[in-house]
């Protein structure tokens, strides 16, 4: 046996890889000590300041963990999301924006997503704080630290995580000074110009702790006028005793993108590396600092809490096409700039002669005149700014109860934010190369009078207005969860979680007198499951659970057809929405089985299925007559249920994981919905019938890879992740053709130069598969017309296809002494 033997304990539900290959790694020699049991977090204040969280041959719920070593065979990526995607069951992307760090992880048929507007089903947490932003409870992964992470947990039916865990919670847990030590530098570059570098510290002095990383990224993108800016940094001072752990913790993160959104067929059929109109900006800030704490009030209380202070910003310049024409001949103003659109009625119009036209005016009430020929477009910004602050404190009791283990957790949780949301449209023109510019004297179309000069000015009905809300959320919750071990093999797990959600708007443009108001929301939702040992390789867990998610103030703001949003630019209306709830069933087996058929290693696996029934399900839809408008609604019921099968073998030199999951994820009532621009239509109404598939929701998924110690030096890894076919967005009638299936291969390697210097390569989607994870329709082209002058539209498609071929290759170096790659096999989980 080696210093770095494999440890076995039948209890333990994660297998641990020995680690007589990676101790050869960063650090040379240093031994690692073996945790005897997984750990997972049941509520958002488990494991800050040191602990608190669950055996997970206790939890009634399904686990699913990616850990620091299988981020760090992606370093390259910088990506937290691409590593979810290719090993976790049930997980996978959609790019709406053709950039990668900004893409919708979907987990279950559930959305963590960047996208304004994309209803959000999971709630996410980095060391225990939730970070799914104030206005529009978006996930911007982009922002997280990724070299700081110590493990990712997806952790289903547990509604003490609070709102918008429909789905189930992504809970986040980051480094310390504790759990990781010495210095690492790592640089490396590739593809598309990528240049990157990490930087992490980590050190013990006496009862104190500090940790620090950073990381930064720079690449012009696999499509036109896409580039990537990353800086993200990221520090924790801690400190120990024996009976407490406090840790103060800071973050910032500052990243830039030119997200150029998704690119219609005709175009990509041309060149995959097309874009539709832009620029398509988006420029974020973020700041964070926290105080996580734990303390042992006697031996079997601990108070564990954290409390936290963020602060978010973020610019975005979009460049759009607008309907924009000569005024009606009814009118005393042909001649001058008009708005058109059909799809909604106009408010308060004084004169009837211009029923769905609008004037537009510049300064001083001037009117813009019209210029025939001239392909009018908007340049539009928004700037979202919030400030939120609150926390968790949680008391945990593990007295034991007639004679028999038992865990009780009673706590509460608060969070309010303030935030502003301002968005207004230029008037511009499209250029011949489908940019979006202010310039009155461009050369492709002469003189236009009043472009770039003056803001528009418009009826108040218009999503086109200039909007202008600030407001504030408050959210609380209380909550308890016991497990009572009835006997040494069953355990039993009940609790409840009391949700409260306040949620203000006013508006401040006088515009949308509709847009202030205030809305209240409150649920209790309850828990229960139990958990069953037949033998020490072999558990059962079942449970079932109820979560809800109040609507965001975006989606109250914009839920009016009447009165729809130019999205996500405007808000204009709010006539409320219902909150929505969910509903979780899931059992399975799970279990660990060592020395496998006599190999000498461990297999771990797991069986499972799952039924999630939501009423009152939140859905954007398009305005009937303009897809750039839209609106929220609530529809009866959908429903998500499945399967899901993995195993994994884990041996001293080599590890194999496999997995599969059948995502059934469809409506549950009949209706009509609007989708304009959809092919199939019937004057723009779609209709959806009980069993039709949620778009952008994969069937069927299969993850297989594996890891290599090739030599004690060199080591070799490959992995696939295929996903059959989905339906595009606007077509959940299911009428069109569906995004065909697709696969993706990737290969990882590392060399260990000297005990101090290693240097590693990877490759993305090696055989270059230029398929789309993301599809919509747009407007097509009337017969004769062209879009910009230049470009008949006439594929009502457009998608998003992934990231090509790429090649990444750095060094690493480690100082002093820093851990060697945590010792676990590819994917840990039971």
């Amino acid at each position: 046996m080696t210093p770095c033997s494999l440890r076995v304990t039948l209890l333990a539900t994660v297998a641990l890889l020995p680690c007589a290959a990676f101790a050869q790694g960063a650090a040379g020699t240093q031994a690692v000590t073996l945790p005897e049991l997984d750990v997972v977090a049941t509520t958002p204040a488990s494991g800050t300041g040191g602990g608190g969280g669950q055996r997970i041959d206790k939890v009634p719920f399904t686990v699913e963990t990616v850990s620091a070593r299988q981020l760090e065979i992606d370093r390259a990526t910088l990506d937290p999301t691409f590593t979810l995607a290719r090993t976790t069951p049930g997980v996978s992307l959609s790019d709406g924006q053709g950039n990668s760090f900004r893409q919708t992880l979907t987990y279950r048929g559930f959305d963590a997503s960047p996208l304004q507007g994309a209803p959000q089903g999971l709630a996410v947490f980095q060391n225990g704080v939730r970070i799914n932003e104030a206005f529009g409870d978006v996930v911007n992964w982009d922002l997280i630290p990724s070299v700081a992470i110590n493990r990712i947990d997806i952790v289903t039916g547990n509604p003490i995580f609070g709102l918008n865990a429909l789905g189930g919670a992504v809970n986040i847990e980051m480094k310390n000074g504790f759990t990781w030590q010495g210095t690492e530098v790592s640089v490396l570059g590739g593809s598309d110009g990528r240049i990157l570098g990490t930087l992490q510290h980590g050190q013990v002095i006496g009862p104190w702790s500090f940790y620090f990383a950073g990381e930064g990224l720079r690449d012009r993108g696999w499509r036109f006028e896409s580039p990537s800016e990353i800086g993200r940094v990221y520090a924790d001072l801690g400190y120990k005793s024996l009976d407490s752990e406090f840790h103060i913790i800071a973050s910032g993160a500052k990243t830039f993108f030119g997200a150029a959104a998704a690119a219609p067929v005709d175009f990509t059929h041309l060149d995959d590396r097309a874009i539709f109109t832009y620029p398509q900006s988006i420029d974020t800030r973020m700041g964070q600092i926290q105080v996580n704490g734990k303390v042992s009030l006697s031996p079997t209380w601990d108070l564990q809490g954290n409390a936290y202070y963020r602060r978010f910003s973020q610019f975005v310049i979009d460049g759009n096409d607008a309907e924009f024409e000569n005024c009606s001949r009814q009118s005393s103003f042909r001649g001058s700039l008009c708005f058109e659109d059909d799809g909604f009625q106009q408010g308060n119009l004084s004169n009837q002669a211009f029923r769905n036209q609008f004037l537009m005016q510049g300064r001083n009430a001037q009117r813009i005149p019209f210029t025939p020929g001239v392909p009018y477009g908007t340049l539009d910004t928004i700037r979202t700014e919030a400030e939120s602050y609150g926390g968790t404190l949680q008391a945990v009791n593990r007295e034991r109860i007639f004679d028999r283990g038992n865990t009780f957790i009673v706590g509460g949780s608060i969070e309010q934010s303030h935030f502003t949301y301002k968005s207004q449209s230029t008037l511009g023109i499209i250029n011949p190369d489908l940019s979006v510019t202010t310039n009155p004297n461009n050369p492709a179309y002469g003189f236009v009078p009043g472009v770039g000069t003056d803001q528009l000015r418009t009826a108040a009905a218009l999503g086109i207005a200039p909007s202008n809300a600030i407001g504030t959320n408050l959210y609380m919750g209380l909550f308890a969860l016991d497990t009572f071990d009835v006997t040494d093999a069953l355990s039993l797990t009940a609790g409840a979680r009391l949700n409260f959600a306040k949620i203000s708007t006013v508006d401040q443009t006088g515009f949308s007198p509709d847009v202030t108001g205030t809305h209240y929301f409150n649920r209790i939702n309850p828990v229960a499951g139990l958990t069953y040992k037949f033998a020490p390789g072999l558990n059962l867990y079942g449970g079932y659970s109820e979560s809800n998610r109040a609507p965001t103030p975006l989606e109250l703001a914009c839920a009016n057809p009447d009165r729809p949003c130019l999205l996500p630019n405007s808000l204009v209306a709010d006539p409320p929405l219902e909150q929505v709830v969910a509903r979780t069933y899931e059992v399975g087996f799970r279990g660990g089985i060592p020395d496998f058929y006599g190999l000498g290693g461990l297999f771990n696996y797991k069986i499972g299925a799952f039924r999630t029934d939501l009423t009152n399900d939140i859905l954007q839809v398009a305005v009937p007559g303009n897809s750039a408008r839209g609106y929220f609604v609530n529809v009866p019921a959908t429903q998500r249920q499945g399967i899901e099968v993995s195993g994994e073998y884990v041996s001293e030199r080599f590890s194999l994981y496999a997995n599969y999951a059948l995502i059934d994820a469809t409506f549950q009532f009949r209706g009509d919905l609007s989708s304009p621009n959809n092919p199939l239509s019937n004057d723009g109404l779609i209709t959806v019938r009980p069993g039709n598939k949620l778009p952008l929701v994969p069937d069927h998924q299969i993850k297989v890879g594996f890891d290599y110690a090739i030599t004690p030096l060199w080591r070799f890894g490959a992995n696939l992740a295929a996903f059959s076919s989905s339906y595009y967005r606007g077509d959940e009638s299911n009428l069109n053709p569906k995004l065909p299936a697709y696969y993706t291969v990737n290969l990882n390697t590392s060399y260990q130069v000297t005990p101090n210097l290693q240097v590693f390569g990877l490759v993305t989607n090696l055989f270059n598969s230029r398929h789309a994870n993301f599809g919509t329709f747009l407007e097509r082209t009337e017969p004769g017309e062209l879009f910009a002058n230049r470009f008949a539209l006439n594929d009502p498609r457009t998608t998003t296809i992934v990231q090509p071929l790429s090649i990444y290759g750095g060094i690493r170096y480690v100082l002093g002494a820093a851990p060697a790659p945590m010792p676990e096999p590819i994917i840990r989980k039971y």
